[in-house]
Formats: C-alpha cells, sequence, structure tokens
C-alpha cells in the first residue's frame, strides 16, 4: 500500500486500532446500506460496493494508494471460498440433481467455446496479442450467481433454470482458475489435449476429496453432540474450508471441492440448521463486502479511459456471441425451450471471480496485464449494469415465473442426546399449505408430537382440533427413531396440505 505523503514511520497504537476499527465499522454499515439500495434498484449489490472502494481509492474522496495485487488475490482467493461455501449450503439437492449433466456440459465444453470465440474477438477486433486474448478470454468465462440472484429476489424462476445456474455457477470457477494459471504461466502455453486432462484430474481430485470431506463432516456432526449450539455454524464453515485445503494440497480443485462439501453439508439436514444457513449468509456477505472494497481500491479510474471502448467490444462479443453460442452448443442434448436457452444466455452475469482472476497475470508478471485488468474491470461494470435490471424484464417478457409452489418450512432441529430426541423448531411461512390444517391432521409418526404453539407472541399448548395458521412456530418433539420420518411428514403437509397423504414427502403426486 502506498501513501501520498510520506510520513516516519510510527509504531501501531490503541489509539490507530481504534481510528482503524471506526473505519472499517462505517465501510460495513454503508455497505449494508447499500444491499437496500441495490434491492430497491434492481442493480447488483457488487456495483455499489467497488464503487464504494474506488471512492475510498485513488482518484476518490479517501486518496488511498493501493496496488498490492498479490495480496488483492490472496484475500480475494479466501473470500471465494467463502462465498462459494455459502452458496453451496443453500443448495437444494432435489433442484440441482437434475440439473447436473447440463450445468457439468456448460462448465465444461461451454468454457471451451466461450473462452475461444471471446479470445477470437479480443485477438482480431481490438488486436491484442493471443495469450492476453487467451486470458481474457478464459477471465471472463466464470459466471456469478450471486450477481444473477440479487436482482432475481423477486422474480422466481423454475427450478430446472436456477438448479442450472446454481450448479453451473459453482462448477466453473475451477476449470477457469486452471486456465488462467496456464495462460499466465512464463514459457508456452500447454497443448490443448494437456491442458484438458490436466483440467480433468484437478476437477476428479477435487470432487472427490469434497465429498468425502463433506460426508465425513455431515456424519460427525449428526452423532457428536457439541456443548453450545452456537458452534454448529462455526463447525460447518471450518469443514467446508478444510475441503478446499485438502483439495487443493492434493493438486486438485479447492474450489469444486469446497463447493460439493458444502453442499453435502447443507443437505444432510444438521442440527441448528437455520442458524448455520444465517451464519453462512453473514460470512457470505462479509467476504463479498470486503473483496469487492478492495477490488475497487486496486483499480485505477483515470487508467480506464483508454481500455473503456476495447472492454464494451469484447463485452459485445462475449454476451451477443460467446455465451448464446456456449449455452446452445452445450444444451444441444437435454430438451429445453428456446425461452429457457435464451434467459440462460443473458443471465450469464459475471461478478467477483473475473476481476479476482484478472490479479493473476498481474501477479505473475504478464505483459499488458494492467491492460488486461482494466479492460475486465470495465467489462464487468458495463455489462452488469446492463444486464442486471433487464434480467427482470427479460424472464416476464418471454414468460417464465415462478410455479406456484408452496414454500418450504423452515425447521431446525436441537439434539437431546440424554432423552435420544429431538426437538423441532417449525416456523409456518405465508405461503405454506400447512395454514389450515388441524393438528390431528399433521398424522405425525408414533414418537412425535405438536407440543407447544406460539402465535402472535403468545404460546399454549395444542389440541388435535387446533388449526394451525400462517406465522405459527411449532415446537416438535420427536424421538430419535421417527425424526426424519418426523420431518419428511411436516414437509409434505407444508406443500400438499390435507392432501399431503395423497402426495409424496415432497408434495409430489403419486405416480401410478
Amino acid at each position: 500500500m502506498l501513501v501520498r505523503a510520506r510520513r516516519k514511520e510510527r509504531p501501531l497504537t490503541v489509539h490507530h486500532l481504534n481510528q482503524l476499527l471506526l473505519v472499517c465499522s462505517l465501510v460495513l454499515l454503508v455497505a449494508v446500506a447499500a444491499v437496500r439500495i441495490s434491492s430497491r434498484s434492481g442493480l447488483p449489490s457488487l456495483l455499489l460496493y467497488l464503487g464504494i472502494g474506488v471512492a475510498m481509492g485513488q482518484d476518490g474522496i479517501g486518496d488511498v494508494h493501493f496496488d498490492n495485487a498479490e495480496l488483492t488475490q490472496v484475500i480475494g482467493y479466501a473470500a471465494l471460498v467463502v462465498i462459494l461455501a455459502e452458496g453451496g449450503l443453500g443448495t437444494k439437492w432435489k433442484e440441482v440433481r437434475p440439473a447436473l449433466p447440463a450445468a457439468a456440459v456448460l462448465s465444461t465444453i461451454g468454457v471451451a467455446v466461450s473462452v475461444g470465440v471471446t479470445a477470437a474477438g479480443a485477438h482480431y477486433l481490438v488486436g491484442l496479442d493471443w495469450r492476453p486474448a487467451l486470458i481474457i478470454g478464459a477471465v471472463v468465462s466464470s459466471t456469478d450467481a450471486a450477481a444473477v440472484f440479487s436482482v432475481l429476489r423477486k422474480v422466481p424462476l423454475p427450478s430446472r433454470i436456477t438448479g442450472v445456474l446454481e450448479a453451473e455457477s459453482g462448477f466453473n470457477d475451477a476449470p477457469v482458475v486452471i486456465l488462467v494459471v496456464a495462460f499466465s504461466t512464463a514459457g508456452p502455453v500447454d497443448d490443448w489435449y494437456v491442458l484438458l486432462g490436466t483440467i480433468a484430474l484437478e476437477l476428479a481430485i477435487g470432487a472427490a476429496i469434497g465429498i468425502a470431506v463433506g460426508w465425513l463432516g455431515a456424519y460427525g456432526l449428526r452423532h457428536v453432540a457439541l456443548p453450545a449450539s452456537g458452534l454448529y455454524p462455526i463447525a460447518v464453515m471450518a469443514i467446508a474450508v478444510a475441503a478446499y485445503a485438502a483439495g487443493a494440497m492434493a493438486h486438485g480443485s479447492g474450489f469444486l471441492a469446497v463447493y460439493l462439501a458444502s453442499m453435502v453439508l447443507g443437505n444432510a439436514r444438521l442440527p441448528h440448521w437455520p442458524a448455520t444457513r444465517g451464519f453462512a449468509e453473514g460470512l457470505g456477505w462479509l467476504a463479498q463486502i470486503g473483496m469487492f472494497v478492495l477490488l475497487g481500491l486496486l483499480v485505477t479510474p483515470h487508467e480506464l479511459l483508454d481500455d473503456t471502448w476495447h472492454a464494451i467490444v469484447i463485452g459485445l462479443v462475449l454476451t451477443m456471441v460467446a455465451r448464446p453460442l456456449e449455452v446452445v452448443l452445450s444444451l444441444v442434448p437435454f430438451r429445453m425451450p428456446w425461452q429457457e436457452k435464451a434467459l440462460l444466455s443473458w443471465a450469464g452475469l459475471r461478478g467477483a471471480v473475473p476481476i479476482i482472476l484478472a490479479t493473476i497475470p498481474m501477479v505473475n508478471g504478464v505483459e499488458d496485464s494492467q491492460r488486461i485488468f482494466n479492460i475486465v474491470f470495465v467489462l464487468v461494470v458495463v455489462y452488469t449494469l446492463v444486464q442486471g435490471p433487464t434480467l427482470p424484464w427479460l424472464a416476464k417478457l418471454l414468460r417464465i415465473g415462478g410455479s406456484s409452489e408452496a414454500a418450504d418450512l423452515g425447521i431446525e432441529s436441537a439434539p437431546l442426546e440424554r432423552l435420544r430426541g429431538h426437538l423441532l423448531s417449525v416456523a409456518i411461512p405465508e405461503a405454506s399449505r400447512m395454514h389450515g390444517v388441524e393438528v390431528g391432521e399433521l398424522r405425525l409418526p408414533q414418537g412425535a408430537a405438536v407440543t407447544l404453539i406460539v402465535r402472535e407472541g403468545e404460546s399454549f399448548v395444542p389440541l388435535p382440533t387446533t388449526v394451525l395458521r400462517r406465522g405459527d412456530e411449532l415446537l416438535v418433539v420427536a424421538t430419535d427413531p421417527v425424526r426424519d420420518a418426523a420431518e419428511k411428514r411436516l414437509r409434505a403437509v407444508g406443500h400438499g396440505g390435507k392432501l399431503a397423504s395423497w402426495l409424496g414427502t415432497d408434495g409430489e403426486k403419486h405416480q401410478s
């Protein structure tokens, strides 16, 4: 970090620490307020966080000179691990499972198509040499689900589309990182078949380690009672980070490992799950805020003007040619309406990952690395401004709206080790079909019972004829053998209401 006025070095004191904490807290408060602004305006919050960093940096009101690309890359990688872990924990297996084949093809063959087309456009239209053109093509081929869903919160999509977007964003980081590192290494670039073999090997190692660590972690958390409920969220995040470290140390894809481990943990029905989910979301927001502010500090605004038109041209090739071609070619084996393909093509938002990856050539001393970073930065900002606010409009134009599925219940499980049972806390959301169902109609398995209902701040012991309402919170005690069956039954009633006996445990009609 560089400071404009050189002063004699002074030891760090408590006063300096207090000043630093004050500045950090103010930045966080402004960033939290930016979340509210972004939710109302439809703009992804990443732009507001980047704006905070740019305003604090040189050419801004803070006039802070920061040019440490290596530190930015390290912090960016750490933040990306947390973001991928949070994304994996929130991924529902039943939604992602049907989309896995399509997402896998998009993350491999689709990435190759995107890199080739974008690099060709950067070389022939902008005049970049092949190495920087390939680096840019690889860097901008990674999509960001956080940026997509930040502007689609109010436009629910069918599960098959959200599943593809979530899985693609979790999978395509790994091959893109490998490609960027390979193109940024000094000397000749490896032959294409060597790169393919390296990518396949690292993905296989990362996937195996991620699934293994996630399964072992889930098994341990479900069979070992921790002394405090607040330790469960910390343990879950520690397991996810351990998966990344193990995958990277084994020369595999640490990013794929942390995503898959988190997805396994997120679908394992762990104790105190809502608290764990909230903790992970908070860490994810903190990681995004810190990462984007730091990236905003790294950029020099007045140096971006020379590369603005080049970024716009490359972005046009990426958005209008490479991404649609990637989606069309990758989804040929899958039956998907053209409207959904069009939305997937436009939903390929670029977020934090491309800007972080653009620091790799800077750290490796690649020629024109600063120009590469500037082009990527402008491209991400400009096309997020264009695509972000128009995504909800496009979804409505294509008549791709959310389904009428009932909202899922929020169920938290607290293990009662001495009693060999569980205390389930069930929150009935507004869209749940459990509204209007009597307690006796829940038909919980023997060994489970509704012991308390909290309604409008008052609690009471229900009768079998007590009618459940939206906003109620239920306390259900279940013995260990019937815990899973009780939760499945509650979810079935939440989806199917009084018809749950005619529906499956997932709220879907039985096939004859």
